[in-house]
């Protein structure tokens, strides 16, 4: 029997790397890119070639080469959605880099586009079926909780649209609403709390 083929990277699996030096290939199979271009590998399954696309194009690079000519990017999404870089957010997601991964203070890139205010990020991030609106990081807050600490009005308004949970306490035991710095993104969350949570059996307006 024939070996089956090896699997796809699962999204989350795809590796980034930004090209230290140019590469010339020397055959059509091999990815052309130069210096300071971002390299997304898709499958390591052979030792010596990689499977790699970068601006769109997708081909062979030598595995020693990215070893030794390339620096790794452990979390780009999370650098793109700081950096509220939005073709570079949109380059990963189409290269399937994991949506929901974790940096080390167990941030998602949905974090820190409210966290910076990134509203075409957090548009773009909420867009895709798969994003967890509601993983906390390790001071346990969640994306709700910095939106409403950083003061951004459009952006809670844009999660609660999304039903993100209002109901998370962090570390400090304190809602996203008990964060919240001005009174717009307190209305906001106090509404959404009061149609979710009228448990006096009041009629929530």
């Amino acid at each position: 029997m024939s070996k089956p083929p090896p699997k796809p990277a699962k999204p989350g699996q795809v590796k980034v790397f930004r090209a230290l030096f140019t590469f010339d290939p020397r055959t059509p199979d091999e990815l052309y890119f130069e210096e300071g271009d971002i390299l997304y590998i898709s499958d390591t399954s052979d030792t010596n070639w990689w499977k790699g696309t970068c601006r769109g194009r997708t081909g062979l690079i030598p595995s020693n080469y990215v070893a030794e000519q390339a620096e790794s990017i452990d979390n780009p999404m999370h650098e793109a959605a700081k950096r509220g870089n939005l073709s570079w957010l949109r380059e990963c997601v189409e290269n399937k880099v994991g949506i929901n991964g974790l940096d080390k203070a167990g941030n998602t890139a949905l974090y820190w586009g409210c966290h910076g205010g990134h509203k075409d990020v957090v548009e773009l991030l909420l867009s895709q079926p798969n994003v967890e609106l509601n993983q906390q990081n390790k001071l346990g807050d969640t994306p709700l909780h910095a939106a409403a600490w950083k003061g951004y009005s459009d952006i809670v308004e844009m999660l609660l649209n999304k039903n993100a949970r209002t109901d998370v306490r962090n570390n400090e035991n304190k809602l996203a609403l008990e964060m919240a710095t001005n009174a717009q993104c307190a209305s906001l969350l106090k509404r959404k709390q009061g149609s979710t949570h009228s448990s006096d059996g009041s009629v929530s307006q």
